[in-house]
């Protein structure tokens, strides 16, 4: 299903209003490739055709469908694998000491996709963490897209996305088999928190974040959205709390109220003026 230059441009305008995140022009084949089972499944011959109707009537669900196809879903379990062992090894024990009297901990991931990360952060804290048994720990996890959200809350997943990145014996410790497919257990789903929302519109109510993880998401937007949500993230997370990003984004010459910290492995980010 090829797509013209003047539909694609379109296609680019559309993700870029309603998302912020900007398709370079040579992302035309990403366009083909991701656009053209949504047009079959929708009941249009071609792309061309189902740019047609989208330019043709207010926008509505389709609309909203075209652009979280155009989101990078691309996720999985302990991605990178060294800022979750920074978090293990690094960030949580002092933080746990400083949250001693409160018992409380909360951790978001934006952009969480299929939840693998989310679902890494939980089976972190349950395999490392027991005493967190007896504190309220909230993770939070929110996407843009209502499919990938789906898909997360689900808990399911393909003998491929369990084989990227999840240990053999957590595999078997907290999955079980369901058909060709293994579901992650009712404890760790009970763990998480799904939410949909666009991190470039108004976000909803969060409690003081002492984690944040938003990681391989500003690599998709402008240097303007990128300040936006990092100014987010900075009203959200606490005096000492800790943000991590991907390995190729940096808060530098973006938000100078963060700073980062270089351990061993990875390193993460946290506000100047941290409190003790």
């Amino acid at each position: 299903m090829p797509l013209n230059a003047g539909e694609f441009d379109y296609i680019r305008a559309l993700v870029r209003a309603r998302s912020a995140i900007v398709l370079e022009p040579d992302k035309l084949y990403l366009a083909e490739a991701r656009l053209a089972p949504l047009a079959r499944t929708t009941g249009f011959r071609t792309l061309n055709d189902l740019v047609a109707h989208l330019r043709a009537v207010p926008e509505n669900r389709l609309h909203q469908q075209v652009v979280e196809k155009m989101a990078t879903t691309e996720t999985s379990f302990f991605r990178d694998l060294h800022p979750f062992e920074v978090l293990r090894r690094d960030v949580l024990p002092p933080l746990l000491r400083n949250r001693s009297t409160t018992h409380a901990l909360n951790i978001w991931c934006g952009a969480c996709s299929s939840g693998q990360e989310p679902y890494s952060v939980a089976l972190l804290l349950r395999e490392h963490f027991p005493e967190l048994r007896s504190w309220t720990v909230r993770i939070l996890a929110s996407d843009l897209s209502a499919e990938m959200l789906e898909r997360a809350q689900r808990g399911r997943y393909t003998q491929m996305e369990v084989n990227r990145g999840l240990p053999a014996r957590l595999l078997v410790k907290h999955f079980h088999k369901v058909g060709n497919d293994w579901q992650i257990s009712d404890e760790l789903r009970g763990m998480v928190e799904f939410s949909r929302f666009n991190l470039l519109d108004a976000w909803p109510a969060f409690p003081p974040i002492d984690i944040c993880y938003v990681r391989n998401v500003l690599i998709y937007f402008d240097v303007e959205s990128k300040k936006q949500i990092l100014a987010k993230v900075r009203r959200i997370l606490r005096l000492d709390g800790h943000l991590f990003l991907g390995g190729a984004e940096t808060t530098l010459h973006l938000d100078d109220a963060f700073e980062r910290v270089q351990f061993d492995l990875a390193g993460c980010y946290r506000l100047v003026n941290k409190g003790s």
